[in-house]
């Protein structure tokens, strides 16, 4: 007998035959008619020159020579199954498409991104920075595979949150007066969560409120802040030197909580969920070196 090259699409159909116990069911799981799946089991016997199948009444059953065979076949099928898989991704691992907010693109973790990618050459690493109104779109349509989000404290799902420490901020050289009539406020643009809880808590004081400068750059909001040309929120990572707190005793409540979340795409790649294991651990040392 001369040594068989297995052919896939038939040990396929062999595994399929004996998962279903027939033919025809196992016709229908690989879209495949009764006789040509029948015709394909014919083929794989005269390959590997023994009977794999007893096919007594109704019920078909593996031989002893096809029981052998069966969990070969599984394995053959699974390693074709992910050598397609890889062979699909560009660059051996892909890529992984990561979604921070603005103040952590500033922040050190730029250094944590760097060294993760020296460590993976064969992953691309494909980083927005962006507001997290839209890294949450974005993870939903699927164009993102794992995001740092800022959310309202207490919201469910993800990886890991940390509550996240927030202030009102103004000008160390140029203090905006807080008697002001209308607080000129500085933040990013409309569906920014910090400029909504700016909004609100102006508000709730039953104070008068104008956007006195709105950028989607955080260093343009930190520009204008240190300038004084306003007030704005900033969490305390992306507070500067040339930046004052203000505190209830300024007349501004403390802010709503808010936090971080790390999220990944329900099916994320194992690359992913190694850069999500990185992440969580650099939002622990931040969080220790805070409290």
């Amino acid at each position: 007998m001369s040594n068989p090259m297995f052919d896939l699409e038939l040990l396929r159909s062999f595994v399929s035959v004996v998962d279903a116990g027939g033919f025809t069911r196992a016709g229908e799981r690989v879209h495949r008619t009764q006789s040509t799946v029948s015709q394909q089991i014919k083929r794989l016997e005269e390959d590997v020159g023994q009977p794999l199948l007893n096919r007594t009444g109704k019920d078909v059953t593996p031989t002893e020579a096809g029981e052998r065979l069966l969990s070969y076949a599984r394995r053959l099928l699974s390693l074709a199954e992910e050598a397609r898989d890889v062979m699909a991704r560009p660059g051996h691992e892909g890529a992984v498409r990561l979604g921070i907010p603005e103040d952590f693109a500033a922040y050190r973790l730029t250094k944590l991104l760097a060294a993760f990618s020296r460590s993976q050459p064969g992953l691309r690493l494909d980083v927005r920075a962006d507001q997290s109104v839209y890294l949450r779109r974005d993870l939903e349509r699927g164009e993102i595979d794992l995001a740092l989000l800022k959310r309202d404290a207490n919201e469910t799902g993800g990886i890991a949150s940390w509550p996240e420490r927030v202030h009102w901020v103004t000008s160390k050289a140029h203090p905006i007066d807080s008697k002001i009539a209308s607080v000129p406020l500085i933040g990013f643009p409309t569906g920014c969560l910090y400029r909504a809880r700016a909004i609100h808590a102006i508000e709730s004081s039953g104070r008068a409120w104008h956007m006195a400068y709105t950028s989607s750059s955080l260093a343009g909001i930190q520009a204008a802040v240190a300038a004084g040309l306003g007030l704005s929120i900033l969490s305390e990572m992306a507070i500067q030197a040339d930046h004052r707190v203000l505190t209830a005793k300024d007349g501004f409540a403390p802010i709503d909580r808010t936090e971080v979340a790390l999220v990944a795409a329900p099916n994320a790649s194992p690359a992913t969920l190694r850069l999500a294991d990185r992440l969580a651990s650099f939002c622990d040392d931040v969080q220790a070196k805070a409290a």
